[in-house]
């Protein structure tokens, strides 16, 4: 009986999910019509970096590059890097004619700030204390005084994140066609070794069904996130939503972000992209595990119920259906057969369209199961890391609660 009720229990979780989860499933959200302004804004392009020498070959001459009408500048904001990021950048602006690159270094963070936001900091006050001059036409944005100088427009995009050359542009037109205060587009990561095959797609289908895109982009929407790797942001709405000293502490600061400019009463959007990737490689379960359980904890608040609520979530909702459907069979009880068989049809359904949308074969919807499972492990992982002092780790850096700074 315990067995048939959890069946029939994950089969309602998946009816629910398919039909009133705002569609997460869906891989159509892409940026919002769109027109060119009558005059394009200026645009600085923060780029914070850690030990990215790997990775800047392939990303910042994207960024260079970049086939822009309107004034558009670089500041990128060598966090501390040992691998001799802040050299490898200039060199890479040398060789390449194109946008301005500034580079520029703020230090160690102090108490109470992670690393990234205080990089951006930085970078933000750097871009808006000079590079930009005052707008001669006294022209100005929502929270800003006529005739201010800097840049009109904050690009915050990753050291790891490639950009097609219309890229800018394309975010641009987007955010003042729609009126929108931030534009953030989900990069499309990399997807090379088997286990990225296994993991990486589930992970934006993850996502979106925690942060359905489409009720995010509603204008009244209650639900706000962002994906950090390319967000658009107005500078008007960065200075009344306090950004980025209002999330100085936060480990998950896309969703922070979105959040604190939606409670200011910006507009946000957030898509899938189709021309912004990212050329991180994780080939091993290792790099991916590290990835996802440096946060998982975080996100969850680090609360112990809402640790525990989730692992049982993820087991009714993903291990149940093949385990109910096997057992059925097993034991000749085709109710818990088929309302395991379903619940499982449905989850491979809905992991279809992102499967199509990393280009990845259809076979791999079938193994969503396992890749939930994995996830589940990371998460717990992460909550372990937590309280053994760990917790949130990133290049030499760990972060705990934002109380205990």
């Amino acid at each position: 009986m315990g067995l048939l009720i959890a069946a029939y229990a994950s089969l309602a979780a998946w009816l629910w999910l398919t039909l009133a989860q705002g569609m997460f499933w869906r891989t159509d959200v892409r940026l919002p019509p769109r027109t060119a302004p009558a005059r394009w804004p200026s645009v600085a392009i923060v780029v914070p970096a850690r030990d990215e020498a790997g990775v800047l070959p392939l990303s910042l001459p994207s960024l260079l590059a970049q086939d822009y009408p309107g004034e558009a500048r670089i500041v990128l904001v060598d966090d501390g890097s040992t691998d001799g990021t802040a050299d490898l950048a200039a060199c890479l602006a040398a060789e390449q004619p194109g946008l301005p690159l500034t580079v520029v270094s703020p230090g160690d963070p102090p108490p109470g700030w992670t690393g990234k936001l205080w990089a951006l900091r930085h970078g933000i006050a750097h871009a808006r204390a000079g590079l930009f001059p005052a707008r001669v036409d006294g022209s100005a944005g929502p929270g800003e005084e006529a005739g201010a100088g800097g840049p009109e427009f904050l690009l915050l995009t990753d050291a790891d994140i490639a950009h097609e050359p219309d890229s800018l542009r394309e975010l641009v037109a987007a955010a003042t066609s729609a009126g929108l205060d931030l534009v953030s587009q989900m990069a499309r990561l990399r997807v090379v070794s088997p286990w990225e095959r296994l993991v990486v797609p589930a992970f934006v289908y993850f996502f979106a069904q925690l942060y359905p895109f489409r009720r995010i982009n509603r204008p009244a929407a209650r639900t706000a996130a962002a994906a950090g790797g390319c967000v658009l942001l107005r500078t008007g709405a960065a200075v009344r939503a306090g950004i980025p000293d209002s999330i100085r502490q936060a480990v998950i600061d896309d969703v922070s972000l979105a959040r604190a400019v939606q409670r200011s009463g910006g507009r946000i959007w957030l898509g899938l992209a189709e021309r912004v990737d990212s050329v991180r490689p994780y080939p091993a379960l290792g790099d991916l595990w590290r990835m996802v359980s440096r946060s998982a904890y975080a996100q969850l608040r680090h609360r112990p119920l809402l640790l525990a609520g989730t692992v049982a979530g993820l087991v009714l909702v993903y291990l149940v259906p093949p385990g109910a459907l096997l057992a059925g069979l097993a034991a000749g009880r085709p109710a818990v057969a088929w309302a395991g068989g379903l619940a499982w049809l449905l989850m491979a359904g809905t992991y279809l369209p992102m499967l199509r949308y990393y280009r990845q074969p259809a076979v791999l919807a079938a193994l969503l199961p396992l890749t939930a499972l994995l996830y589940l492990l990371m998460t717990v992982d992460s909550a372990v890391r937590h309280y053994r002092g760990r917790g949130a780790a990133w290049k030499g850096r760990t972060y705990g609660r934002p109380t205990d700074a």
